[in-house]
């Protein structure tokens, strides 16, 4: 099976048990009440189970990325890499993109991810601009 990157509208229960693991704690009834078109949430999924996702929120032509996560015995097979290129490409209006430095992580890791997605550095975080 090949995997896919798609938006989520709402939640299966089978997509709530996969969201668990790639966000533990996270009020996934909220999350989901809060869909809509500026509340955005992708998934890359495989073989029917969510392996990675990231929350979206777009105001105009400008897009911010929060929570991009991939489950951890996923890591380093470039599925957050596709995630995140096919978040983008699947919202073209969007011309700058944002998102923020997290503390709980290994920054340089993370800087190799990024600038692999095109993103540069900066205070805070890492912006991309797309045209």
């Amino acid at each position: 099976m090949k995997l896919t990157v798609i938006r989520l509208h709402q939640f299966s229960a089978q997509d709530r048990l996969d969201l668990a693991k790639i966000w533990p704690g996270a009020n996934l009834d909220d999350a989901e009440k809060s869909l809509n078109e500026q509340h955005q949430l992708y998934a890359a999924k495989f073989n029917d189970r969510l392996l990675a996702a990231v929350r979206v929120t777009v105001e105009g032509t400008s897009g911010e990325l929060e929570g991009l996560m991939v489950r951890e015995v996923t890591r380093r097979r470039g599925v957050g890499s596709y995630l995140l290129s096919e978040t983008l490409a699947q919202n073209p209006a969007v011309t700058q993109w944002w998102i923020a430095d997290v503390d709980n992580v290994d920054r340089e890791i993370v800087a190799a991810f990024m600038q692999n997605g095109g993103f540069i550095a900066g205070t805070g975080g890492w912006s991309c601009l797309r045209r």
